[in-house]
């Protein structure tokens, strides 16, 4: 999102805790701030020395749906208390505008697809749920508050920065990740397939794969949608288009030349067969043109990145701040990567 950010010259500042993120993906311009979000305290410190009139607020440390499952408070934690306490320090200071990242994970296991964002919220895992409150308490607070937002409900994120600035790190928990991983040689096991009796197509599960550079730039459209004075809104964020497993195996296999070992193993419990978003929304409402809409695109980028990884790995730890002043700032507080 920095380089998003930096790329039209906005002025912006980080603020992470660096439990799951790394310093050194940041811009080296990048004003930084390492704080806990929950210490309501500091967060308003930090929102009032930088004069923030704008958040984008990145929910991290509990983003799998699986670990979610077995370690639920977790996910309350990260996505509901952290959450609540950002909103907390933004009354505070009088924070204008506020983009939040959420879930497709909200809607569980529909009935119909692609999914609309007047679908019924149902989510069927802790993940989804927590997200579905933290989306609760914006809408509240902004009606309470004054505040105007966009709410960003994600579908797949996958790929990283074409120019490999950036991208995925930590503990990889997505099919196009563990894939490239596996396909570039840092993992030297089979793919899992989880579930092959989908009723889809090929039996496999189908999902809307969005590259990260893309839903960078839908965060931007959702602020100058706000400075514009637009309405709060809550959108889809995905291609309206959905590839199973198998189908991005292909892609991974037509990237590499190479054969991707795989095997079958059941299904897991919050896996819905397919998830796909109708796009319509945002399409409309932001002006935004996605620019990385294919599949083997987004693989290719992911496999770039994971042996470029491989073959000089940084590390992930804590760093120090940045410097820079800002007027009309917008503040990244983020949890899991940068």
């Amino acid at each position: 999102m920095l380089l998003a950010l930096e790329g039209a010259e906005e002025t912006a500042v980080a603020l992470d805790d660096l439990s799951h993120g790394a310093r050194w993906m940041a811009p080296a311009s990048a004003a930084f701030e390492l704080c806990d979000v929950r210490n309501r305290d500091a967060m308003i410190a930090i929102l009032q020395k930088y004069d923030v009139e704008e958040v984008i607020h990145f929910v991290g440390g509990s983003t799998h749906l699986q670990d979610s499952i077995k370690r639920p408070l977790n996910a309350y934690r990260y996505n509901v208390s952290h959450t609540l306490s950002l909103l907390e320090a933004c009354v505070v200071v009088g924070v204008k505008r506020f983009v939040f990242s959420s879930t497709a994970a909200v809607y569980g296991a529909q009935e119909r697809s692609p999914v609309n964002e007047h679908a019924p919220i149902d989510p069927i895992t802790p993940y989804g749920a927590s997200m579905s409150m933290a989306e609760q308490m914006l809408s509240d607070a902004a009606e309470a508050y004054n505040i105007d937002y966009v709410i960003l409900r994600y579908f797949n994120v996958a790929g990283a920065d074409p120019k490999l600035r950036a991208g995925q790190i930590g503990k990889p928990t997505h099919l196009v990740r563990v894939a490239a991983q596996i396909a570039c040689g840092a993992r030297s096991e089979n793919l899992q397939i989880y579930g092959s009796d989908y009723p889809t197509p090929d039996g496999t599960a189908i999902r809307d794969y969005v590259h990260v550079s893309d839903l960078a730039d839908a965060h931007l459209s959702a602020l100058n949608r706000l400075r514009r004075g637009g309405a709060s809104t809550i959108l889809n964020c995905g291609y309206g288009r959905g590839y199973s497993v198998l189908e991005v195996i292909d892609a991974v296999e037509r990237v590499t030349g190479d054969h991707l070992p795989r095997e079958r193993a059941p299904r897991r419990p919050g896996d819905p067969a397919q998830l796909i978003a109708d796009s319509v929304a945002i399409r409309s409402q932001l002006d935004w043109r996605p620019r990385y809409d294919e599949i083997d695109f987004i693989v290719k980028t992911a496999i770039d990145w994971e042996t470029k990884m491989l073959t000089s790995p940084m590390k992930v730890g804590r760093g120090g701040s940045g410097s820079g002043q800002m007027e009309k700032s917008a503040i990244s507080a983020v949890g899991s990567g940068l």
